[in-house]
This record gives structure tokens, C-alpha cells and sequence, in this order.
């Protein structure tokens, strides 16, 4: 099944487990090691609007990048979008994408019911 992505940190340990998660299940996804190839502002938009989730949401707030950029709990959706888009560590991980659906890896469970 090559409709399914997952936009992972192998330095992760969420990340791993999710991976590993989705293989055991016979399913070889499409990895994008999204720290090298760094998703677009609209492919972050798209994954939020998958995943149901605000930036602030999908984001690492505690990574020293987020107070380095000047921002904030209270920084604009834009704002946060082009963070995550210059700066891709920030973006929470993994996030797993399958049949139209998109889950957030944590914990890599939540995955199972888009696979």
C-alpha cells in the first residue's frame, strides 16, 4: 500500500515505533524524512486541515527554535505555518498520512484507524 506517508525523524523514538508500527502491519510507506525535505507552508496547511488540528497543535513549542523565532502561544496561525515550514523541526512528529486521513503518531497507535 504505497497511499500511505509518514513524514518522520529517525532520531525519534515516536517516530521509530509509529514506522515500525505500520510495517509489522505488512505496509511499506512512503517515508519523508520531512527535517531534509522540509514540507511547504500549503502542504503544512493541508496536513493540519487532515489532522484537525491548529499549528499551535502540531507544533514543538518546546524546541528553543519556538522562543528563538520570537514565538508564541499567541502568535498567528500564518506565523506559525511559515515557523514550521523554515524550521521543520518544530513540526510535532510523526504525522502519518493514509486513505485521505492524517493521525499524529503520539501516541503511534493512534495511527491504526486510517491505516
Amino acid at each position: 500500500m504505497s497511499d500511505v506517508t509518514i513524514w518522520h525523524n529517525p532520531r525519534c523514538t515516536k517516530s521509530r515505533e509509529t514506522l515500525a508500527l505500520i510495517e509489522e502491519r505488512g505496509i511499506a510507506p512512503n517515508v519523508r524524512k520531512y527535517l531534509e525535505d522540509a514540507p511547504t507552508e500549503d502542504e503544512i496547511r493541508a496536513a493540519l486541515a487532515a489532522l484537525g488540528l491548529t499549528a499551535l497543535q502540531a507544533m514543538r513549542t518546546k524546541e528553543p527554535e519556538f522562543k528563538a523565532q520570537g514565538l508564541s502561544k499567541d502568535s498567528d496561525e500564518a506565523s506559525l505555518i511559515a515557523a514550521m515550514a523554515a524550521t521543520p523541526k518544530l513540526i510535532e512528529r510523526p504525522i502519518v498520512f493514509a486513505n485521505g486521513k492524517a493521525r499524529l503518531g503520539r501516541p503511534p497507535e493512534q495511527v491504526l484507524d486510517i491505516l
